[in-house]
């Protein structure tokens, strides 16, 4: 099978009207179309480094506050001065954008506007013909450009039913790795997403010149699209020294995507100083980081409302996990989960460690010492490999 048209869809800056922009995006997904959603009040910069990690086929913009010839073609322009002009622009904005407008928009390069009254199935046909062909590109000019570029070979060689692309790439057990990479499961719900953004936050004020990859998943069966949604919660990691790329399952159960292991090889194998893979969310059974070597640490992310003491002995990840987390500890139940869970991990004696998080609240001190006790380790096991190379 082909790969799935991926493309990324927005609202700008002081824009908060996303119900038109939810709906074409179930309604393209629903057509067997990936939907990159960066959610709204995004800015030129955040977009346009959003596409070209995602490497998509088109940006949609959907506008409904003004200003929109000049936001247009503000995204156009820094597309074109990135060396990324191969990436498309259409957009609407009910009866906002006028016809008027659209004819100034198409100037400047836009592909296309909708108006208000035009179909869903319409607008889902015009992506799927003119974004579906396989298109010319210029040689990169950015890093992350050439990276994002390297890890959409990976996915489309797995969508044609091969192991690898042509271009090698080197088995992350036997490779030399310069990242540390760091697991993330759980459930749906728990807020994976929100923690991890938290400690990019961490990790960019503790390492000025530090740099991070996020590989991050959301669920897909073959043949049909995705909503890859966890831009949209992110706020730390709209950052140029981050790397964010989001990927579809695209059929396979389990948390992660058949190309996983090779986009996190070449992940690891870059000038990245941390690698966070975040999983689709998880239940009982899911063993997701199971595979030799293909993370450093593994972080089990819990909400207190998991059930009783009975269906806590069935999730294999407290067998499994080096750090477990129970966020959204300001709820009621709380504490009493965290004396179950602990109880848990104690009949494992693995020595694991238990943090309680609140992670959407700013300058968590549960989020700190999670860094703290994540970077501590990961120290640890630079400090060895480098005494065994020694």
């Amino acid at each position: 099978m082909a790969a799935p048209i991926r493309i990324l869809t927005a609202v700008p800056i002081c824009d908060g009207h996303d119900s038109a922009i939810n709906t074409i995006n179930l309604e393209f997904i629903r057509h067997g179309i990936e939907v990159i959603y960066l959610g709204y009040h995004r800015s030129v910069g955040d977009i346009v480094r959003a596409a070209i990690q995602e490497d998509v086929r088109a940006i949609g913009i959907s506008s409904y506050n003004g200003g929109h010839v000049e936001f247009f073609a503000e995204v156009l322009s820094q597309l074109r001065k990135r060396g990324a002009n191969y990436i498309k622009v259409f957009g609407g904005g009910g009866g906002t954008i006028t016809h008027d407008d659209a004819v100034a928009m198409k100037r400047k390069g836009v592909d296309t506007i909708f108006f208000a009254g035009t179909s869903l199935m319409e607008m889902t046909d015009y992506v799927r013909k003119h974004y579906g062909k396989p298109r010319k590109r210029t040689a990169a000019k950015l890093s992350d450009m050439e990276l994002a570029r390297k890890l959409t070979e990976i996915e489309e060689a797995y969508a044609k039913g091969k192991r690898r692309p042509a271009k090698q790439i080197r088995n992350p057990q036997s490779a030399i790795r310069n990242s540390n990479v760091i697991g993330f499961t759980g459930p749906g719900g728990a807020g994976k997403t929100t923690l991890i953004d938290e400690l990019v936050l961490r990790f960019l004020s503790h390492d000025p010149k530090g740099r991070i990859a996020i590989l991050s998943h959301d669920p897909s069966v073959i043949g049909e699209g995705a909503l890859l949604g966890d831009r949209a919660t992110m706020i730390n990691s709209q950052d140029d020294r981050v790397f964010m790329r989001s990927m579809a399952t695209r059929g396979q159960a389990g948390g992660l995507s058949p190309a996983t292991h090779d986009c996190l090889a070449l992940l690891a194998q870059s000038n990245f100083d941390y690698v966070i893979i975040e999983t689709v969310g998880t239940g009982q059974e899911a063993m997701p980081f199971q595979q030799n070597g293909i993370v450093d640490e593994t972080v089990l992310v819990m909400n207190p409302d998991y059930g009783s003491r009975l269906q806590l002995q069935k999730i294999v990840m407290l067998d499994l996990a080096d750090i477990v987390v129970v966020n959204k500890s300001d709820l009621q139940r709380a504490r009493t989960a965290h004396t179950e869970i602990e109880q848990r991990l104690g009949q494992n004696r693995r020595g694991q460690r238990l943090i309680d998080t609140v992670a959407k609240r700013h300058r968590d001190p549960g989020v700190d010492q999670l860094f703290a006790l994540i970077a501590g380790n990961l120290s640890r096991r630079v400090g060895m490999t480098a005494d065994l190379s020694c």
